[in-house]
């Protein structure tokens, strides 16, 4: 595969999650989480995005949001349910993205806050329109999505290489 093929990071931050006395990592979604997770799944497939594989985070929330979007979506993706996605650092985040295979073409992140935001700020080096003011605005609400499109491998991907495509909040919507 070419190295200059265009490819998509989505990143999806996980939806309301409640907060129960249970640790942070057990914390289910909230009613509002599993009522806006489905509508960001009618988004993503609304916008055409279409992910090969699916790096969601092992805690309960992401992995409830996770279950909610991806029967909305046309073609549910293979998901790995990936530990390192808790409480990651952008660089923890990065270097998940470096270690993609190179026939991943759409990749979606399921993750948390700070992280999700920090990684979409950190890689959009250049945005259409006004979604990366919006994204920074809004403070990358529950259910939000951000779409990055890179040309390049994954190693390749680092700050300021991606185009910000589009961002989404349900509470736009």
């Amino acid at each position: 595969m070419s190295v200059d093929v265009p490819r998509r990071i989505v990143l999806l931050r996980h939806a309301k999650a409640d907060w129960p006395q249970v640790s942070d990592h057990d914390r289910p979604l909230a009613d509002r989480g599993r009522k806006d997770a489905p509508v960001a799944g009618r988004w993503l497939a609304g916008a055409g995005v279409s992910p090969e594989l699916t790096l969601c985070s092992t805690a309960v929330r992401a992995r409830e949001t996770w279950k909610l979007v991806a029967p909305e979506l046309p073609q549910r993706p293979r998901t790995v349910y990936e530990e390192r996605l808790y409480e990651a650092s952008l660089g923890e985040l990065i270097a998940l993205v470096n270690e993609v295979d190179d026939e991943v073409r759409n990749l979606m992140i399921v993750g948390h806050n700070p992280g999700v935001h920090a990684l979409a700020d950190a890689l959009a080096g250049d945005a259409e329109g006004d979604s990366l003011a919006r994204m920074n605005r809004s403070g990358y609400p529950t259910s939000s999505i951000a779409v990055l499109s890179v040309t390049g491998d994954w190693k390749s991907v680092e700050h300021g290489v991606a185009t910000l495509a589009a961002f989404w909040s349900p509470h736009e919507a």
